[in-house]
């Protein structure tokens, strides 16, 4: 019994570092309006750093255009200053009722920098995963010492342990591989 709570844990941990790959991509501008690049962005709104996707619609009317239209008006100002205070490099065009953010397109340079960067961030989602593993395999071979499972139980649940690793590595490489498509894209 505590051998399948130790694979499903396992099977969760290594699903919670695909999740925040995926997380840390959307982060990346790629040339093309997402939604994801303001998740990081907070506005000041009455004294407390607010997430401005709680305080406002975001919607991409054009491939290249986010409009943020604020549930409050009187915060534009508020969320433009938030903006052009992030490292997002974008100047928001205010109108009095909606803010617009074009995202430029990247050059090739700036793209195979973005590139790098995806690699990077699934070489560390992979390194995660095989922490993974290899915390599972010693927990594995303490419950064999123990005499709580069998050596051939244990050999069945190490290959185990190494299917789910290799399919979660995989994912990652798929992400990886989406998301750099997307950034390679002209």
């Amino acid at each position: 019994m505590a051998e399948e709570a130790l694979l499903k844990q396992a099977k969760e941990d290594m699903k919670k570092a695909q999740d925040a790959l995926r997380r840390d991509l959307a982060d990346i501008r790629a040339g093309r309006a997402n939604a994801g690049l303001l998740n990081r962005i907070n506005v000041n709104y009455y004294g407390a750093p607010t997430p401005l996707n709680q305080m406002a619609a975001i919607n991409i009317p054009e491939p290249r255009v986010l409009m943020i239209t604020p549930y409050d008006k009187s915060s534009l100002n508020d969320i433009e200053k938030a903006i052009l205070a992030s490292d997002l490099g974008l100047n928001p065009a205010n109108d009095g009722n909606v803010i617009r953010l074009v995202i430029p397109q990247l050059t090739g340079e700036r793209r195979q920098e973005l590139a790098k960067e995806v690699g990077k961030d699934a070489e560390n989602a992979k390194i995660a995963v095989r922490n993974v593993r290899r915390d599972a395999m010693e927990e594995l071979k303490k419950a064999a010492k123990k005499g709580d499972i069998s050596e051939d139980a244990q050999h069945d649940l190490e290959n185990q342990v190494q299917k789910l690793t290799d399919d979660a590595v995989k994912g990652i490489d798929s992400i990886a591989k989406d998301k750099e498509d997307e950034i390679t894209e002209v």
